[in-house]
């Protein structure tokens, strides 16, 4: 499937994206190349293969909690750019 540069155009203004109108053209070939890659995809014969997802078969790692004392204020808010006394201080976001 060949992507025209109106088609760029087309996605960049629905994705939000500013594109240069030097880059359309490159931009419209490696779509392109894409969609063909995918439709090569589609002859591929899967037949007798079991379906499966990477992600299905991993376990959470986790780590056992460990009780440790809080470093305290002096620490934790040592690169806080604003505070008061022992806490943030934030730009207010509700009136």
């Amino acid at each position: 499937m060949k992507i025209s540069k109106d088609e760029v155009e087309k996605i960049a203004h629905l994705a939000r994206l500013k594109i240069q109108d030097s880059q359309k053209e490159k931009m419209a070939d490696q779509l392109s190349n894409i969609l063909q890659y995918i439709d090569k995809l589609k002859d591929v014969d899967v037949e007798g293969v079991t379906l499966s997802s990477g992600a299905a078969f991993m376990n959470n790692v986790l780590r056992s909690d460990e009780l440790k004392p809080s470093p305290g204020p002096k620490v934790t808010l040592a690169n806080a750019p604003e505070r008061d006394e022992d806490f943030y201080t934030v730009p207010r976001v509700v009136k």
